[in-house]
């Protein structure tokens, strides 16, 4: 199955500004045709499943900008209805509802490495509300991504028991080839979702793709694999350009080596493009 790739990356290119820490949930209240643009042109370029713009999305994000509670919620509920709008428009495919780490709600760099102000308790109740929301929405599963803590996954687990009706897949920022970004194995982090017929795949995102084959190894064997590494790139101040997969036709060729590693649901993350997923698609057709 080929996911979406950047969603930020795309809206910035479509003309949007993302400043500010709401990032791309700031278009669900300003402009929520251009996420449906960006979502379009995903499906188009051979993506099965859009993945929401409610990563950044939060209550108490949405309440410190001024709006009162029901409209935040509102806002919620919005980004799964656009990106059913253009799912519907391209004539299938499934919705992700994106459940994006505590740390995106801080906006300090936290969702990389899981350094938060809340245990576990604390991390159950922060999510809870958008959880719900987002659980009783017409999407097809919750992705929980860029996880960077085991004291976030054991929340999230938590929650999933609460909501048996709800399919979600988990994948986690990671600092290296073995573990994520608060340094336990990610093995470890993904038996907490084992066998639990709700979860249809568990890996990595927002993780640099030269530690997705070592990644893909410590997770083989178990749920299914999901992996939507960023770019890659890096700056290269001799020559004065990005490093990393920013060649399309490169990420395409990668995104064959995961699969053949084990991956089973491959997209793009941060500064990757539709033209990134359109070479996902022709390599792994």
């Amino acid at each position: 199955m080929v996911l979406d790739g950047g969603l930020a990356t795309l809206l910035e290119r479509l003309g949007a500004d993302l400043g500010g820490e709401l990032w791309s949930a700031r278009l669900l209240l300003e402009d929520p045709a251009l996420i449906r643009e960006a979502h379009a042109a995903y499906f188009a370029a051979g993506a099965d499943v859009a993945t929401t713009a409610s990563y950044q999305a939060s209550i108490p994000g949405f309440l410190r900008k001024g709006l009162d509670r029901g409209e935040a919620e509102r806002l919620i509920r919005l980004s799964v209805e656009v990106a059913a709008q253009a799912r519907d428009e391209a004539g299938g495919g499934l919705v992700a509802a994106s459940v994006g780490p505590y740390g995106a709600c801080l906006a300090n760099g936290a969702e990389y490495t899981g350094d938060y102000d809340l245990d576990e308790d604390g991390l159950v109740a922060w999510h809870r509300p958008r959880w719900e929301l987002l659980a009783a929405s017409e999407a097809d599963l919750l992705a929980c991504e860029t996880i960077p803590s085991f004291a976030e996954a054991r929340a999230l687990a938590r929650l999933l028991d609460e909501t048996p009706s709800v399919k979600v897949w988990v994948s986690f920022s990671c600092r290296d080839s073995a573990r994520i970004s608060d340094g336990t194995p990610i093995a470890e982090a993904a038996a907490l979702f084992s066998g639990n017929p709700q979860v249809v795949a568990a890996g990595v995102n927002c993780t640099a793709p030269r530690h997705i084959p070592g990644l893909i190894g410590e997770l083989r064997g178990g749920l299914p694999v999901v992996v939507y590494p960023n770019s890659g790139e890096t700056w290269d101040a001799a020559s004065r350009r990005w490093r990393g997969l920013t060649d399309p036709i490169e990420y395409g060729q990668a995104a064959k080596e995961w699969q053949a590693a084990g991956a089973s649901l491959i997209g793009g993350c941060c500064r990757t493009t539709p033209e990134h997923i359109r070479q996902i698609r022709a390599h792994l057709a």
